[in-house]
């Protein structure tokens, strides 16, 4: 999503720069290629997951996964950045070379089974932060115990029929919310087994707003206006939410209530340990999550898993829960760049050891950004505005004849803290391989769609901590 966007952006803005994609897979789509597990579908509605400059046409807001891959194809194809799109080339490291002011990329083509060196003035790391190899998953005492396939859904086998069988499904996340309401189609139960509950919504899957509005305005014009419409309320809810949590955990409680089967309990299973959006709310379209449960198609068991054994889960509470297949609906695990390495002069540099630089640079590395989302919002949000400040920076590059742009942090004292202020299991785990932040602009991560769209496409881009360089004689 963040590659095929930033792509988009330059062929947009600057027409002139020439640029290529590196796809490890051999799709395009990233997320939206790698996930299969039924039911995969978006967690924020499309009228703001989708990019600015190409309407989602849909009155369904929330898309499923083919959906939005299918999206991100046509979008490519519409600008011709699928032509510039390098199949199964995985970037292994990078290397600043200061000589020359250029990038000497080490890829590897897994096609050909051969590894390559590129160069680029600009290295642009939009992959993400997910390691795409693996997903979290709990070392569970007695798992080669269980009879039946464990399965994580970040590698769901195609041939895995759930027709007829008992699933039980680890986890509280979107990934179980998501899995539990597609899985009880078919399956003859399914019971999610979870430590700790997650806040959920239910939430309308067709935008009524944009289906009025299209039949009133152009496409463009209906899609920009839901679209604001849509961005203002994920920001009044995020607001109001932080602002009065006990209001917010009453308000959600009342929505589960009336959406549970009646006398369903809500303790424990909808009673989270922490605030509403200290960790993301989970949205579920047209309540299907909780049709399920008053269905009887599906149940829950909240509390700690002591180990599996042949026909299923054993709890602490001594519970036994018989399943014939279980999904580790776990979480996934953080990773930058994709795994790739990078250095400066042949030296590895880290960057834990460095600070953003407006949310998209790392202080004391040239030319190069990188995208990160928003947490409390939509992810591309916040990626649309890194890559319109990004092609505003190579425009002034070019009005000042500069071949290099490097970020310097101050040189007295900084306070610092993680880059993502987010209780989230999966981030939590990583923060201490991610980038810090300061205290204090520009080496904030913020998350404030009104105050970054200020910030990065109006704000001048010039700063006494960005330096632009001509670059050595013989790279000129």
């Amino acid at each position: 999503m963040s590659g095929i966007g930033c792509a988009c952006y330059l062929r947009r803005l600057m027409p002139d720069k020439r640029f290529a994609i590196l796809e490890a897979r051999g799709d395009l789509g990233g997320t939206w290629d790698l996930f299969r597990y039924p039911g995969i579908r978006s967690d924020s509605d499309l009228f703001t997951f989708g990019y600015e400059f190409r309407p989602w046409t849909s009155d369904q807001a929330i898309a499923d996964g083919p959906a939005i891959q299918s999206y991100l194809r046509d979008t490519a194809a519409e600008y011709g950045v699928d032509r510039a799109i390098r199949y199964r080339h995985r970037l292994l490291r990078a290397d600043w070379d200061s000589g020359k002011a250029l990038w000497g990329v080490e890829v590897r083509r897994t096609d050909r089974d051969e590894t390559i060196t590129l160069l680029c003035r600009w290295l642009f790391g939009a992959t993400g932060y997910y390691d795409y190899a693996q997903g979290y998953a709990p070392d569970f005492a007695g798992q080669q115990d269980f009879a039946g396939p464990i399965v994580h859904p970040q590698h769901w086998p195609a041939d895995l029929d759930v027709t007829g069988k008992r699933v039980a499904v680890i986890g509280s996340g979107a990934t179980a919310v998501t899995l539990v309401p597609a899985l009880a189609r078919t399956a003859a139960h399914v019971v999610q087994v979870q430590r700790t509950p997650t806040y959920i919504l239910p939430v309308p899957s067709r935008d009524r707003i944009h289906a009025v509005l299209r039949c009133l305005l152009p496409a463009a014009t209906a899609y920009a206006v839901t679209r604001r419409l849509n961005i203002a309320r994920q920001r009044w809810v995020y607001t109001l939410f932080q602002r009065y949590p006990r209001a917010a955990r009453r308000f959600i409680r009342w929505a589960n209530r009336r959406s549970l089967p009646a006398g369903f309990p809500l303790d424990p299973h909808f009673t989270p340990p922490y605030a509403p959006w200290d960790q993301r709310l989970c949205a579920v379209p047209d309540g299907d999550y909780f049709a399920a449960l008053r269905g009887g198609r599906a149940s829950i068991v909240t509390g700690t898993i002591a180990r599996f054994d042949e026909t299923g889960l054993v709890m602490a509470s001594g519970e036994r829960i018989a399943a014939d297949i279980v999904v580790t609906a776990t979480g996934l695990k953080l990773q930058l760049f994709g795994g790739a390495t990078l250095a400066i002069d042949g030296r590895t540099i880290d960057p834990a050891e460095h600070l953003v630089y407006k949310g998209m640079m790392l202080d004391g590395v040239p030319n190069f950004s990188f995208t990160v989302g928003y947490t409390n919002a939509s992810w591309t949000l916040k990626v649309g505005l890194i890559c319109r400040h990004f092609c505003r920076l190579l425009e002034m590059m070019d009005a000042r004849d500069a071949r290099i742009v490097v970020a310097e942090r101050p040189g007295g004292p900084i306070e610092t803290r993680p880059l993502l202020d987010f209780a989230a299991g999966y981030v939590t785990r990583s923060l201490d391989t991610l980038p810090r932040q300061g205290d204090a602009a520009p080496w904030q991560m913020t998350v404030d769609y009104a105050r970054d769209t200020r910030h990065l496409t109006r704000d001048p881009i010039t700063h006494p901590a960005l330096h632009f360089l001509p670059g050595p004689q013989e790279a000129r």
